[in-house]
């Protein structure tokens, strides 16, 4: 019974460590790069990004909530966002959001590595880790608040997720690049 009461009791305190973070929408841009018939890479971003970050740095323990709007798709090309948005790739229609759920943290010291989560795309869940190659928290002297950043990256073939647009000429492989920041909930 002692036990049971002590381990109650540590999991409460360690709930109490943890923190929560809202992604602030106007620092946070996934981005991507994927092969153009083996000539060029085409690179576009999503301008809309929302979810939460839960984290606790004393136990290295973390989760991360993040809903992604596929029809904030930017080539800074309106014809490629258009055919991008359509259901020969994205399908936006059938599929406004995509999402990315982490699971665990991992860190190296103190400082964040990687995030195991799994991402929805297309409607297909499939296990992606996100590398940290940059990460930190500070106090924000203008919103009186903690705020994080990180800048994480991550590779995929798009036709596990049923992406399949022009294959065999274009490559699956696709990069990710995520800058983001997100700010201490009140």
């Amino acid at each position: 019974m002692k036990t049971k009461l002590l381990i109650a009791l540590l999991a409460i305190a360690g709930a109490a460590n943890a923190a929560t973070y809202n992604i602030d929408p106007s620092h946070t841009y996934p981005s991507f790069e994927a092969d153009h018939k083996g000539m060029s890479l085409w690179r576009g971003k999503f301008n809309s990004t929302k979810g939460t970050i839960t984290m606790d740095r004393a136990a290295k323990t973390g989760s991360l909530d993040i809903e992604i709007d596929m029809t904030s798709i930017d080539f800074g090309h309106d014809k490629m966002n258009s055919h991008a948005k359509s259901p020969d790739i994205f399908n936006v229609e059938k599929f406004p959001t995509a999402t990315y759920k982490g699971k665990s943290f991992k860190f190296s010291g103190d400082q964040l590595v990687a995030v195991e989560g799994d991402l929805t795309l297309n409607g297909v869940t499939k296990p992606v880790q996100l590398k940290v190659d940059r990460f930190k928290c500070a106090q924000d002297a203008r919103l009186k608040r903690e705020v994080c950043g990180a800048n994480a990256t991550a590779e995929f073939k798009r036709t596990d997720f049923g992406v399949n647009f022009g294959i065999p000429a274009f490559a699956p492989e696709v990069k990710l690049a995520i800058q983001v920041e997100a700010i201490a909930a009140e």
